[in-house]
């Protein structure tokens, strides 16, 4: 397992470090030694652990191989979504749904009031939707201070077909948002159209974010993301500053194309 890195004194991002598994249960069993470590770093620091998370496969594979794991502090844990689709939180399209199947509801140590979903009552209003998101952000790491960026221990992240992530998709002008924490967009290339998103500032300014991918199908976009210079698209501009980092933690056929540099895996 890549090491998680030494913070550098520089005020460039960092590289991202890639590492791959021979199959998605190895991913899986990696993923959880990294997100617990990354815990323990960050109650060590603070008594609490902050955690960004997406949808797609990566409930399942971080579930896998994490619960019932003693070693993790799920009475620590502040959850909240990188992006969450504008429907009913027992919708098939919620990421809150999906991620309670696959994991939450599989942790009884980990209380509801510690998972941070989207206020139903404004669904018929993105606009106030993600300002109230932003405010539980606010809430959470601001308290009576003023923060310019929340700084989550950890952000975990999937990536699309076409390079987007969270619901920052290529060529939207979201991605030159560069005030708000959370925004709302209302006309998403892939269904359903209506969603609130973190905003890139936000994956800026983690401690570390993780892509995990699967599939042989994520190679070709992998490939461009980790050696297309201009960051045409939105998974390639995801890159903390100093002193965050960002990874990608991928199954080796999802990594089969790309010439980028692999890491060994130590923890």
């Amino acid at each position: 397992m890549a090491p998680i890195a030494p913070n550098a004194p520089s005020t460039q991002p960092a590289d991202p470090i890639l590492v791959s598994f021979p199959d998605q249960d190895e991913l899986s069993k990696h993923l959880a030694d990294f997100v617990i470590k990354a815990q323990n770093e960050a109650i060590e620091r603070r008594n609490k652990f902050t955690l960004a998370t997406s949808g797609g496969s990566l409930p399942k594979i971080l579930g896998k191989n994490i619960i019932g794991r003693p070693e993790v502090r799920w009475d620590k844990w502040q959850v909240f979504f990188a992006d969450e689709r504008l429907v009913p939180l027992d919708h098939e399209d919620s990421n809150f749904r999906l991620c309670n199947d696959e994991l939450f509801s599989k942790v009884p140590e980990l209380k509801r009031s510690q998972i941070h979903t989207i206020d139903v009552s404004q669904l018929d209003d993105a606009e106030e939707l993600s300002d109230e998101y932003e405010k539980q952000l606010r809430d959470a790491f601001a308290g009576k201070e003023s923060v310019r960026h929340p700084v989550f221990d950890l952000i975990l992240l999937g990536m699309g077909p076409d390079g987007h992530t969270c619901s920052l998709f290529p060529g939207h002008e979201l991605l030159a948002e560069r005030t708000r924490w959370v925004a709302p967009i209302e006309d998403s290339p892939k269904p359903p159209l209506r969603r609130i998103t973190l905003t890139l500032p936000v994956l800026e300014k983690a401690h570390r974010v993780v892509f995990v991918l699967s599939g042989k199908e994520k190679a070709p976009t992998l490939a461009k993301v980790l050696e297309d210079e201009t960051k045409s698209l939105p998974a390639s501009r995801v890159r903390p500053t100093p002193p965050g980092d960002v990874y990608f933690l991928c199954t080796d056929d999802s990594a089969a194309e790309t010439k980028y540099t692999r890491t060994e895996w130590k923890l």
